[in-house]
This record gives C-alpha cells, sequence and structure tokens, in this order.
C-alpha cells in the first residue's frame, strides 16, 4: 500500500514534559490511587509521544485483511482471515464479522491511554486474536476493565479486557439483554425498557439506592440516581450507544438516555427528541473523547446529540451514506451518495465545504473515521482510503492505494 501524497508526521514537543509530570504525578499519589487508574502499558509496548493511529481495512475475499500504520505507512497482512462483511472498532481492537458468521478479534497494536489532561500512546506488534462464537449482527463496548459482544440473538459475552490485551480470548461470564455497555467497571444493562447498573461480571448486583426508574423529563429534565442494581433510566427499543466524556449515551425510542457515575452512584437522565422529529437515531459516530455526537436521521438528514448542552439538532441535509462528528467546534463530515464530502457547522448547520471525492455508483462500506487531526474515508469503487484535513476546508491531504481490503474500514490507536 502506497500513499500518493505524502506529509510528516507532527512531532509533539511537549510530551517528554508530559511525560516526566505524569510519572512524578504516580510518585507522589498514595498506591490505592495509582492502582485505581490503569496505566495502559503491557508488556512488549513501546511508549511513544505521539497517537499510533493505524487503519484496519478488509475485503469480502479471504485474505483481503490488512493493518495501515498512518505514521510509517507500514502494511501488517492478516493472511488467516477469511471475507469480511462488517468492521467496527473500539479504539485499540478491531471486530471483523466474518463470511462464516463469526466475530474475529484484531488487536491494532496502537492504543491512548486518557489521564484527563493528557494521554499516553502506546504501540505493538499487530496480532490476530482468533474468533469470538455468535451470530450477527455484533454489537461491541468496552471499558479498561471488560468488553461486551451482544450477538445477533441477544446473548452478551463479556471478556476479560486484560486478557485481551495479553492476547487471549477469554469469556468471563454471559447473560441476554437489549444492549450492554461496559462503564466505570460495571455494565449498563439494558433490558425490558429499564437500564440498570450492574456488577462487571453481569450478574444483578444489589441496590444501594432508589429502585425507581428515571421519569419523563425535557431536555435537561428530573433524573434518577441509583447504586449498583437498581435501575437509573427507561429505554424503549435501545439502539446505538457512545461512551463520553460526560457519560453513557444510548439511544432510545423517544430520544437518549445519559448515564453517568460519580462516587459509584449511576444516575440517568433523559434527552427527548424535539417535537415531530422525523426517524430516530440508531448509530452514533464521534470523535474519541467528544461530546457531539452524530447519526443518521432518515431521509431527513443527520441528528447532532450535544451531550454537555443535553440537546438535539437535525441537519436538513437529505439522506447520507456516512456520517461522522469531529467535536462541538469542527466540522460534522457526512458522505452523500453521489460521492461527495461535506462538511457542516455543528452550531449553525451551514454547510462550510465540500468536496467530489469517492467513484460513484458507491460499493462496499464507505465510512468516515475521524481523529483530533484528520479524517478518513475508504472510497471500495476506487479501492483507495482518502486521508482529509477537515480543519483546512476538507483538503485530501493523502490517498492510501488499499486494493480489495478498501471494503470495510476503522481507526484504532486513538
Amino acid at each position: 500500500m502506497n500513499a500518493r501524497t505524502s506529509r510528516s508526521p507532527a512531532a509533539a514537543l511537549c510530551a517528554a514534559i508530559l511525560l516526566a509530570g505524569c510519572a512524578q504525578e504516580s510518585r507522589s499519589e498514595p498506591a490505592s490511587a495509582r492502582a485505581q487508574v490503569p496505566h495502559g502499558y503491557v508488556e512488549g509496548a513501546e511508549e511513544l509521544p505521539e497517537p499510533q493511529s493505524r487503519l484496519v481495512l478488509a475485503g469480502r475475499q479471504a485474505g483481503q485483511a490488512q493493518v495501515l500504520d498512518l505514521l510509517t505507512g507500514k502494511v501488517s497482512a492478516l493472511p488467516g482471515v477469511e471475507g469480511v462483511q462488517d468492521v467496527t472498532g473500539d479504539g485499540r481492537f478491531a471486530y471483523l464479522t466474518t463470511s462464516s458468521g463469526a466475530l474475529r478479534v484484531v488487536d491494532g497494536g496502537g492504543w491512548s491511554v486518557d489521564h484527563g489532561d493528557h494521554s499516553h500512546y502506546y504501540r505493538a506488534a499487530v496480532r490476530d486474536l482468533g474468533t469470538v462464537a455468535g451470530r450477527p449482527p455484533y454489537v461491541v463496548s468496552g471499558d479498561a476493565a471488560v468488553t461486551a459482544v451482544r450477538s445477533g440473538d441477544g446473548t452478551v459475552r463479556l471478556l476479560d479486557r486484560a486478557r485481551l490485551e495479553q492476547g487471549e480470548i477469554a469469556e468471563t461470564g454471559a447473560l441476554k439483554a437489549a444492549a450492554v455497555v461496559p462503564y466505570r467497571e460495571h455494565l449498563l444493562v439494558a433490558d425490558a425498557g429499564v437500564v440498570r447498573a450492574r456488577p462487571r461480571t453481569g450478574g444483578p448486583g444489589t441496590s444501594t439506592g432508589p429502585s425507581t426508574a428515571a421519569g419523563p423529563s425535557t431536555a435537561i429534565g428530573p433524573s434518577a440516581a441509583a447504586g449498583v442494581g437498581a435501575a437509573v433510566g427507561t429505554c424503549d427499543d435501545p439502539a446505538g450507544t457512545a461512551v463520553t466524556r460526560r457519560g453513557v449515551v444510548i439511544g432510545c425510542a423517544d430520544g437518549a438516555l445519559l448515564v453517568s457515575e460519580e462516587d459509584g452512584t449511576f444516575k440517568g437522565v433523559k434527552i427527548r427528541y424535539p417535537r415531530g422529529a422525523p426517524e430516530r437515531a440508531k448509530e452514533f459516530r464521534h470523535r474519541p473523547g467528544s461530546t457531539t455526537l452524530a447519526a443518521k436521521a432518515g431521509r431527513s438528514g443527520i441528528w447532532l446529540l450535544d451531550v454537555t448542552a443535553r440537546s438535539w439538532r437535525l441537519l436538513e441535509t437529505g439522506p447520507v451514506v456516512a456520517v461522522n462528528a469531529a467535536g462541538p467546534e469542527s466540522p460534522v463530515l457526512s458522505l452523500t451518495g453521489d460521492g461527495v464530502l461535506h462538511a457542516h457547522s455543528p452550531v449553525t448547520g451551514e454547510e462550510s465545504a465540500r468536496t467530489k471525492l469517492l467513484a460513484v455508483p458507491l460499493t462496499g462500506s464507505p465510512s468516515i473515521e475521524v481523529d483530533t487531526r484528520r479524517a478518513y474515508v475508504n472510497d471500495p469503487a476506487s479501492r483507495v482510503v482518502h486521508e482529509i484535513d477537515y480543519g483546512d476546508g476538507l483538503r485530501r491531504a493523502r490517498t492510501f492505494d488499499a486494493g480489495p481490503a478498501a471494503a470495510h474500514m476503522t481507526e484504532t490507536g486513538r
């Protein structure tokens, strides 16, 4: 795979200072505090001063899966992977739905650890970890302790995250639920119209707070506070989840439920759709760490959910093929069926830039991945991946030849 246009990765000159500062913080903290904050290091990993961004790419035929290192341009082949129907990721691991229906787990070999005011960045070898049994479609979500894999039959398998990071797929439990999101080393479990906080083992836990579910509310309305095992909110027909700095968002038939945690107490707030809203959001996309979420709104356009303001905005763009949000002060990116990439203001909704990018008719599964500086759009028809500077009028910074692997894409290392 070759980049047709090259650029040098930006050097992070302050990284050494930040790393030294973090080391001093760690030495001055009590041992109990250090144990509670996962540092992210695993044996054999190398710590570096900038994000180790990589693209996991896959085609529909066997032998077409690979990992592209966006800093070095190096490609790591995944020869044992069969044909792929879908790809998703959680920042470090990529999850590939194969033609047999199993879920293949790939360690992208790059990850970040967020310490609030700064982050640590690591790189290691790319690894194919094997498969998780189940049937598509799959929904995967995880935190520092556990990864939840929901199969199409409603079975949720819980994987030990620490052992996953060491290269082993180890199932620690299973349950049936409409949606499960690991959060603060617990599980938010949505089932039968109610969301509850459970221990990370998946068991019911013990209630230490009120068990009343969150009732009707305005966009910043009443909320329910509860301990482990108690209901924290209602959510009919859950679909789509996102983990943000403000808490976990779970898409519901009437809006979104925002669940946060403080001192072991979980609180849920319903953010309802505005009156007369069109088709609901079913899948949220956003830059990791951001509190601005984007989702398709059927034929109407794009839903924007501002988690901080707890409000929805509808961008009436018409139907889109793919969408992602770069942040509260950065463009909302969307791809339309004519192969055009659009940028809209998240504040005013006005279009700020557009560029013809993909060959038509569109094939495969074009998607938009966003990090702090660039966006990546795969073009299955042309067998390339475009790197876009969304802060510079959608300027095309690089184009990578990806071959048939351009059919599916996710970014890791963030």
